[in-house]
């Protein structure tokens, strides 16, 4: 038996969000609607055959409050979101790190590298950061570049600086 899968679009002040939720209402997957095309990917690559049965659905109530309540400034309220994620250990020890940066804040992928014991695994964190299929929720957004420059990010680097500005707004 196959796991249900449900898409739902959310709106943000960033543009539309897609969410994919399983059947108990865990985010499996957040991303930007433009970015369709990645999500989809991300989902195949972390789920398999599961990540193509996608159908369309609503999002649950939890998760639509929480992305509200954040983009209203209430930082914490994705904290308590459940959320699975596929991937490696090492992926879901990358993941697990991210969850961990204050809202605000930033860190270099060295200094997360660094976090989950793998001081030499710079460009492994970095691609795990980048294959994130939890956007916002997963705070990829919180990762800088050694000199704190904006680096990549999926959604563009425009959001990851919208993003990193509402927190600082709300965090000080």
């Amino acid at each position: 038996m196959s796991e249900s899968l449900a898409l739902a679009r959310i709106p943000s002040p960033l543009g539309p969000l897609l969410a994919v939720t399983d059947a108990s209402g865990r985010l499996r997957a957040l991303d930007f609607a433009d970015h369709e095309p990645r999500l989809r990917r991300l989902l195949r690559v972390q789920l398999g055959a599961a990540g193509e049965r996608v159908t369309s659905g609503e999002a649950p109530d939890a998760l639509t409050r929480g992305l509200a309540a954040f983009f209203a400034g209430d930082l914490g309220a994705l904290e308590s979101l459940a959320t699975v994620a596929g991937g490696t250990a090492f992926q879901r020890r990358v993941l697990s790190a991210l969850r961990e940066i204050p809202a605000g804040a930033t860190t270099t992928y060295a200094a997360l590298a660094r976090a989950i014991g793998r001081p030499g695994a710079c460009r492994a964190v970095g691609r795990a950061n980048g294959s994130n299929p939890l956007a916002i929720v997963v705070p990829c957004h919180r990762v800088v570049g050694a000199d704190g420059s904006l680096t990549g990010y999926g959604g563009g680097i425009e959001r990851k600086r919208w993003l990193l500005e509402h927190e600082r707004s709300w965090s000080d």
